[in-house]
């Protein structure tokens, strides 16, 4: 403000002295130019000469002239100190041309729109502007175009400048296929944990898919490779056991690298119905100790109790039924240990499992004195062979073992031979001979097993 003050100050300052050259230069000679004038005029010459040549008469004449000018000069200046100029940023750009017919590429969403005038129009104009920038593309074919952008200015004393003022678009003929619909159904884990989804159907089996078949546009139809509902059950208010409705459901269309492909969708939601159930089963739960083989020297598992023998599990269909003949296996780590005590430890969720009613149990592991028994004639099995290959042990009595137990006596006289293996592991193995470990195992949990024959050799050759 002071800066603008100062300048209005010496402007003034200016004007008085123009006015002084303008009375030295104009008002002077006007005035002799009039006595000339009355000189050769009648009676009322002499009137007019004694008038204009008053002293306070050309002190009138030279302020008016003075003020005029003054005036005319200020309001240039005022035109000039008031001019501004002020930036609409992010206006929505709006393209007229038949969307039925045609597809363009390289129009922007938004462009910025500086305009330019005295600080009221530029006011008046931010407030009767329609904020939309626009483009006409209605004459255009296919092809590559240079086209310019206007923008709808309400104050014809305002200017504008646009940015970007031109743009180039390719304008592509539409066309369209036919896609069928696939469910990806998401957000399950929102879903109360004793919930599942046991199937979902749409009011719509195909859609049509619309764009180009210009393999250069980012629109091009061919990419298409699946059309999926993307079912979200996490939308449903309050899902129970039975039938629910999502909220519209969504159309994505995707590539055969799983890209989203922006191509119109006819229609661009379907209706879906999901059916939820609650799948449930008891499952019985087996201790797995780990380590059993580092227990303290004389030392071995006599036996296990859980605080539970069975739980509830709560999860697929498929998942849930499978474990009516299987088990949940919670592992216990017992190295080192010399005494009999108690864990508690976290049951685990294999995939398909969601909830199970028994977050935590407490396993108890008893302990007593180790004794051993050997168990002859154990057959040793091939596994994991690969195709069109046979293998055969080399040696005499390579293809049996003697395994030998370790437990407490009571745990021993319930040994069933018939209840160990023994097996060697020939994954990644080829034809030749090969050494490779022997690993028994049994169902006892609570003894410990060990080949006498650690390692045999094998010859494997084509079947």
């Amino acid at each position: 403000m002071k800066a603008l003050k100062k300048t209005i100050k010496n402007i003034k300052k200016i004007f008085r002295i123009i006015a002084r050259i303008i009375d030295k230069i104009i008002v002077t000679p006007i005035t002799k130019f009039g006595l000339f004038i009355s000189e050769k005029f009648d009676k009322g010459a002499g009137k007019f000469e004694k008038w204009i040549s008053k002293r306070n008469t050309m002190i009138f004449v030279s302020l008016l002239l003075a003020l005029l000018f003054f005036f005319y000069v200020d309001n240039q200046a005022s035109t000039i100190i008031d001019s501004a100029a002020e930036v609409l940023e992010n206006q929505t750009v709006e393209a007229t041309y038949n969307k039925e017919a045609y597809i363009v590429e390289g129009l922007p969403d938004t462009a910025d729109v500086t305009l330019i005038g005295r600080t009221v129009d530029l006011y008046l104009a931010k407030q009767l502007s329609t904020g939309k920038v626009t483009v006409d593309l209605s004459n255009l074919k296919e092809g590559t175009h240079r086209v310019d952008l206007n923008y709808q200015n309400s104050i014809n004393s305002v200017s504008y400048k646009l940015n970007p003022s031109s743009i180039t678009v390719n304008v592509y003929e539409k066309v369209s296929a036919t896609k069928p619909i696939t469910i990806d159904v998401i957000n399950k884990d929102k879903l109360n944990s004793t919930l599942s989804v046991q199937s979902v159907t749409l009011d719509k089996e195909e859609v049509i898919i619309k764009g180009t078949d210009d393999p250069k546009s980012i629109h091009n139809i061919d990419n298409v490779a699946t059309v999926k509902a993307l079912v979200d059950v996490g939308s449903i208010s309050d899902p129970t056991s039975g039938v629910n409705i999502p909220d519209n459901v969504k159309l994505v269309a995707y590539d055969k690298y799983g890209n989203v492909v922006d191509v119109e969708i006819v229609p661009e939601k379907v209706n879906a119905t999901v059916n939820i159930e609650s799948y449930s089963a008891e499952a019985k739960i087996k201790v797995i100790p780990k380590g059993i083989d580092k227990l303290a020297f004389g030392k071995s598992i006599s036996s296990i109790s859980t605080s539970v023998n069975t739980i509830t599990i709560y999860g697929d269909e498929e998942t849930v039924k499978s474990y009516s003949d299987t088990y949940i296996p919670i592992e216990v780590d017992v190295t080192g240990l010399s005494e009999s005590k108690t864990y508690t430890v976290v049951v685990p969720k294999s995939d398909g499992i969601r909830e199970v009613s028994e977050d935590t149990i407490t396993v108890k592991i008893t302990l007593g004195n180790e004794e051993s028994i050997e168990v002859p004639d154990i057959k040793i099995d091939a596994i994991n062979l690969g195709p069109n290959l046979k293998a055969g042990a080399i040696g005499e009595n390579s293809s049996k073992t003697t395994v030998i137990v370790n437990g407490t006596k009571e745990v021993l006289d319930t040994i069933d031979a018939t209840t160990i293996k023994a097996t060697v592991d020939l994954s990644g193995l080829g034809e030749g001979e090969h050494t490779v470990n022997v690993v028994v195992t049994g169902d006892e949990v609570k003894a410990n097993y060990k080949p006498k024959t650690t390692s045999i050799k094998v010859r494997i050759t084509k079947n």
